[in-house]
């Protein structure tokens, strides 16, 4: 076959071009380099926050809640410069079994006060999972009404296994909060009925949200949690629930009457309200104004925030310690190896325990 019946035929393969397959030479490639991020100027985050700038607000929240060193030392530098600033709002704390509709109060109760002209910043607290320690972070989405208000802020944080429900870092979000100018700080628990004094113990009114047809949960469950209310809201109290609602306050009325109150000088009440047909909403806040005026005429106001402050200096101080403990390199050996002659029978747990602090070893 000649040369040319070849390059004709069907199996002819031309010469391919001899060199670099484009004919562009190449270099090296370069390494991946993290852009450095900006030095954060914390005076004006902070000068930001205080003129209201959600935007702004939203950062420095996430800055308190970040777990980076780095992070956590600019957050106490911020809320340093914010610190006078807060303090002027009233501190609620809502909490109630799953199901309760604390979102749906929330949005109508938030949605009332800021037409009032109120500025209400709203701590939505997500569960997270306990395997994949994820949360769904869905309060915004639920509260669509309160979420377009102008003087209104809603952020969801997650829970991270905090017991009670509540981020390790509320306090600090509701400081940042107050210095921006909200007057109304409602913070919604996970609702898990876990160590409620935890939320108590950062709020200035704690209420509780119940359904009807509670039944024996009254002499269970709400026992604890209603000894640490300041008031009960029914809630759902509409159409043909009404009735029960209110035979349900009355029943509830009836119990705080003989509990002692949570707050010295006030006495605890229930009220019924229709998230849906918005009413009993007004009443809820005029409870709030009398609890208000009653805490400052007794001066218990700043002597339960005074309270408050102190406890967590303290809980803090645990957290050091747990975290100190379990940063050091030969405590965690340590810690290893007891676990082991524990697991495998040559030692009790109090055994291993004393054998860890012992300042023998």
């Amino acid at each position: 076959m000649t040369k040319a019946s070849q390059e004709q035929s069907a199996l002819f393969v031309m010469e391919g071009v001899k060199g670099g397959h484009d004919g562009m030479s190449y270099s090296n490639p370069k390494k991946f380099r993290k852009k450095k991020q900006d030095h954060l100027d914390i005076s004006k985050l902070a000068k930001e926050v205080r003129v209201g700038d959600r935007t702004s607000l939203a950062k420095a929240i996430t800055l308190i809640e970040s777990s980076n060193s780095a992070h956590k030392e600019d957050a106490q530098k911020l809320l340093q410069e914010l610190l006078p600033y807060t303090g002027n709002s009233i501190r609620i704390g809502i909490t109630g079994v799953p199901g309760a509709g604390k979102s749906s109060f929330i949005e109508a109760f938030g949605t009332m006060l800021c037409k009032m002209g109120k500025r209400v910043a709203v701590l939505a607290i997500d569960p997270s999972s306990s395997l994949s320690g994820g949360s769904i972070l869905g309060d915004k989405t639920r509260m669509e009404e309160l979420v377009r208000q102008p003087n209104a802020f809603v952020r969801p944080s997650p829970s991270a296994g905090t017991l009670g429900g509540v981020h390790k870092k509320s306090r600090e979000t509701m400081l940042i909060c107050e210095a921006a100018g909200y007057d109304v700080i409602l913070i919604e628990t996970v609702g898990v009925g876990q160590s409620e004094t935890y939320v108590r113990g950062m709020v200035d009114f704690f209420l509780l949200l119940v359904l009807t047809g509670a039944g024996d949960e009254l002499q269970g469950m709400k026992k604890g949690i209603m000894e640490l209310a300041d008031g009960i809201v029914v809630h759902k109290a509409d159409g043909d629930n009404v009735r029960f609602a209110r035979r349900t306050m009355q029943e509830y009325k009836q119990i705080l009457h003989f509990l002692q109150p949570a707050t010295p000088g006030w006495m605890s009440t229930a009220l019924t309200v229709s998230s849906l047909e918005k009413k009993g909403l007004d009443d809820v806040w005029n409870m709030l104004m009398d609890f208000e005026k009653t805490g400052k005429d007794t001066n218990y106001w700043s002597i339960r925030r005074h309270e408050q402050t102190r406890d967590w200096f303290h809980s803090m101080i645990t957290d050091q310690l747990i975290d100190s403990f379990y940063q050091n390199s030969e405590r965690k050996k340590q810690v290893r190896s007891l676990e082991e002659d524990i697991l495998h029978g040559r030692l009790t747990v109090t055994q291993g325990v004393n054998a860890l602090f012992d300042e023998k070893e």
